[in-house]
């Protein structure tokens, strides 16, 4: 009697048993995501002399002071922002699928700059902080293989690879000094990010993806639960000149994704 009852106590339904033979199924995934930029110094980045420290504009700076200055850092930044898109998965084999997933990414990257300011003498007076912060909307396109595992009661382990297509379709920026929209050359140069304010990048970028995650068969839906690195592969700077680019050599796109998927 007692084995009888433990057998039956451990005996858990099984929500959805023919899902996973299904040859097609869509759905739609929300995530969170951290953009930041990846970035290659210049030989001999610390000197910006080039540029007027009057046309910079650091933060709480008297520019009558300060007649040259030295970069000291530049550092890239975690931002915050979020994912929506539709999947489309296609079935290969037992444990492999095909995965199209055209979205939607919305965020920021922010770069903090430090510099030493000097007066005409070359006396250091103090150290100030410029920002740069871009804004983006990128139209992407994932393609990826999905590896799962043996599916153990109504729970499965996953990972996930493959490449991005991005194209980024936020144009300008505001200048958050002036207020004023910088949108100059937009409509000769349709191919970068144009900010005067700020770093200037490429808008097309192909990014290389690997992640993992969880899904729960929870007999309505299967609820996917996912961490995922996406990766540049292209140098997405311009040989724009300016402040903003001129103290790294390589610049790329690298994000975080948690996403909740359901499908």
């Amino acid at each position: 009697m007692m084995p009888q009852l433990l057998n039956a106590q451990k005996k858990v339904p099984i929500k959805m048993p023919n899902y996973d033979n299904e040859t097609f199924h869509y759905g739609f995934v929300i995530g969170y995501n951290q953009m930041f930029y990846s970035i290659d110094y210049s030989e001999g980045f610390h000197n910006m002399t080039p540029y007027d420290p009057s046309d910079i504009q650091f933060n709480n700076t008297s520019a009558d002071l300060v007649k040259e200055f030295n970069i000291r850092d530049i550092t890239p930044s975690m931002q915050h922002g979020f994912t929506v898109g539709i999947i489309g998965n296609l079935r290969l084999a037992r444990h492999f699928d095909l995965r199209l997933i055209p979205s939607l990414s919305f965020g920021d990257k922010r770069v903090v700059y430090v510099a030493d300011l000097y007066d005409e003498k070359g006396n250091y007076l103090f150290s100030r902080t410029k920002t740069s912060q871009t804004d983006h909307v990128y139209v992407e396109l994932p393609l990826q293989i999905k590896c799962k595992s043996k599916r153990v009661n109504n729970y499965a382990a996953y990972i996930i690879a493959g490449t991005n297509f991005k194209l980024d379709m936020y144009p300008h920026k505001k200048d958050k000094d002036s207020g004023s929209e910088n949108t100059d050359n937009i409509g000769n140069n349709t191919d970068m990010h144009i900010n005067k304010n700020g770093i200037t990048s490429d808008r097309f970028d192909v990014a290389a993806e690997i992640g993992a995650g969880f899904d729960f068969y929870t007999g309505f839906f299967k609820l996917g639960v996912e961490l995922k690195m996406s990766y540049g592969l292209l140098n997405v700077k311009k040989d724009v000149p300016s402040f903003y680019n001129d103290g790294f050599e390589n610049l790329r796109n690298k994000t975080f994704q948690l996403s909740f998927t359901f499908e």
